[in-house]
């Protein structure tokens, strides 16, 4: 039988698993092409042999997503699969609709056939959206396992933006190891928090490799989700974590829905941010999708070392890249930093952008005074370091979770903001404590 001709939508992440444990092996099947969107720098190359196994010798091509119509003609593509999370349902709707259009299904893989399974007790901590609070929950988490004797892992939601062949496992332990691989500042935001923590985290593009790997030096894993995509592993808790802020959002993006509608535990964050209107439309949703779940309500502590650094200064702010970007929060933990220590002033961001920072406010027009930290490349970088620099303000607040000053030289002073989860009432140590007992 001639095997069905499939191309991958994706963006370096859920794409290559869906491959990976759907595809690599399946005589049934032949993945003629990927296509990238979401983030830069990743179209134009190879997913290589070393990834694709026997049945790919030459590697599978990765285009750009622009690219679509064309490819499905001329590479005679049968089905395409969305692998890609963050999506409005009205986007998923528009794919859907060019690949019908083009003579080609359209195919949504359910997350529970991708899902390994581990040898170790598995906690997943995902979301409903870009931002809501993941990483911090992680965190928590983490922290409070290893205060009950127990040895913590963390694998890291997939962002392979480098030679795919040489980023198969990555572990990193130290902060030198984000140099050893090369990583992002997205990549460097997501781990480097951990790694100061105490905490190996692990990431890369083979994950059933990478969780054999932490295996081997773990009593429980965490998977930390990345953007709104469900667990890469088959979770023995599911936490998803929901935004008030972006209240509506969990029943109007893909998969975010389907990630709150398995969970085992829905955690409201943000909630000393939120109106009550926002967290009774949110309450409404939850109880709609999910009634089963156990909800928790959590805030997010922002603070600055020193208040005085900031206080009655002009500010330029910095935020995580990802989630002002298509995340689509109107504001991040830097602006809320700002108003709690008494900034005099934020100055715009978007009038001193340069090159790639500002092809980025002009990709992401609603973007307001804040920069988004992006660092994919090191024109990006560099184009970053200089859209600091040119800025005219008295002081640098950064909300990105890595410390900026090990990557770029600004001429100002970059005072760090953390936020961390601060939950409400005992609840979530109740669920955890519960966890840990039945692993005896």
């Amino acid at each position: 039988m001639a095997r069905t001709r499939v191309i991958i939508i994706g963006a370096a992440g859920r794409d290559f698993q869906n491959f990976n444990v759907l595809f690599r092996n399946n005589r049934d099947y032949d993945v003629v092409a990927f296509t990238a969107n979401q983030i830069p720098y990743i179209s134009d190359r190879k997913y290589p042999p070393q990834l694709s196994g026997p049945l790919y010798p030459e590697g599978i091509q990765i285009y750009d997503e622009s690219k679509l119509p064309e490819l499905i003609e001329r590479l005679k593509a049968q089905v395409c699969i969305l692998a890609y999370s963050d999506l409005p349902y009205e986007t998923v709707m528009e794919k859907a609709s060019l690949v019908n259009a083009c003579g080609a299904d359209f195919w949504l893989v359910a997350p529970s056939k991708t899902m390994i399974k581990s040898t170790k007790p598995i906690i997943s901590v995902c979301a409903v959206r870009t931002g809501a609070g993941k990483s911090q929950t992680s965190r928590y988490i983490a922290k409070y396992l290893r205060s009950k004797g127990l040895k913590v892992s963390l694998v890291r939601h997939p962002m392979p933006y480098g030679i795919l062949k040489d980023e198969i496992v990555e572990r990193f332990r130290t902060v030198r190891d984000l140099d050893k691989y090369k990583t992002t500042i997205e990549e460097r935001e997501d781990y480097e928090p951990h790694i100061r923590n105490g905490f190996v985290v692990f990431a890369g593009v083979d994950y059933e490799r990478i969780l054999r790997a932490a295996e081997k030096e773990s009593d429980v894993i965490i998977w930390d989700g990345g953007n709104n995509d469900a667990s890469f592993y088959k979770p023995d808790l599911s936490i998803a974590v929901v935004d008030p802020l972006r209240a509506g959002n969990e029943i109007s993006y893909y998969p975010g829905e389907t990630v709150a509608r398995m969970a085992d535990v829905i955690l409201v964050n943000k909630m000393n941010s939120a109106t009550k209107e926002e967290v009774q439309i949110l309450k409404k949703d939850i109880d709609q999708i999910n009634p089963d779940a156990t909800v928790i309500y959590a805030d997010s502590v922002v603070s600055i070392a020193d208040p005085d650094q900031v206080r009655r200064k002009s500010a330029l702010i910095i935020e995580d890249g990802p989630t002002i970007t298509h995340g689509g929060m109107k504001f991040g933990a830097g602006t809320v930093a700002a108003k709690q220590y008494g900034v005099r002033s934020v100055v715009n961001a978007k009038q001193y952008a340069v090159g790639e920072i500002r092809k980025t406010f002009e990709r992401y027009p609603r973007l307001g005074k804040e920069l988004p930290a992006m660092g994919y490349s090191k024109k990006q970088i560099k184009d970053l370091e200089s859209t600091i620099n040119r800025a005219k303000c008295d002081i640098v607040i950064s909300a990105t979770p890595t410390d900026l000053s090990r990557i770029l030289k600004s001429k100002k002073t970059i005072v760090n903001v953390k936020y961390e989860l601060s939950p409400r009432g005992t609840g979530l140590n109740q669920i955890l404590d519960r966890f840990i007992k039945g692993l005896k």
